[in-house]
């Protein structure tokens, strides 16, 4: 954001931001939901705490990469303490953009055979 020194910049994101807009690129999320969100779609090896999951969310709060959700999924069974978030825009548009730069980072891995071709990820996914 110009003129806005606490801004976060857009790319390349932080493994956190961008595995927690991965967690909130199909629904929304409370804070611990992303948590285990990142750690599944990491293979256990990204766990993020509380502070670090709460100051990145507080910072994409501010660059707009993220919003707070006013409705809540069943408030009958939910706790009225949780805060539920989801990616924006321009949330979904910096997760995107930086899927792309480590798909690019990925293919030249495998084209110097740092990585096989047919690479897959500790959870067993294509890479």
């Amino acid at each position: 954001m110009p003129g806005d020194d606490h801004a976060m910049p857009v790319n390349p994101l932080s493994p956190a931001v961008f595995h927690i807009l991965l967690a909130l690129a199909d629904r929304e999320r409370h804070g611990y939901s992303i948590m285990q969100a990142v750690e599944s779609d990491t293979g256990g090896a990204l766990k993020l705490g509380p502070g670090t999951l709460y100051g990145c969310l507080k910072r994409m709060l501010s660059a707009g990469l993220v919003e707070e959700c006013d409705e809540r999924p069943d408030p009958e069974l939910d706790d009225e303490r949780r805060r539920y978030y989801r990616a924006t825009d321009i949330g979904l548009r910096a997760a995107r953009a930086e899927a792309a730069r480590l798909a690019v980072a990925v293919s030249a891995a495998q084209a110097r055979k740092l990585l096989p071709r047919n690479f897959q990820t500790a959870t067993g996914r294509p890479g």
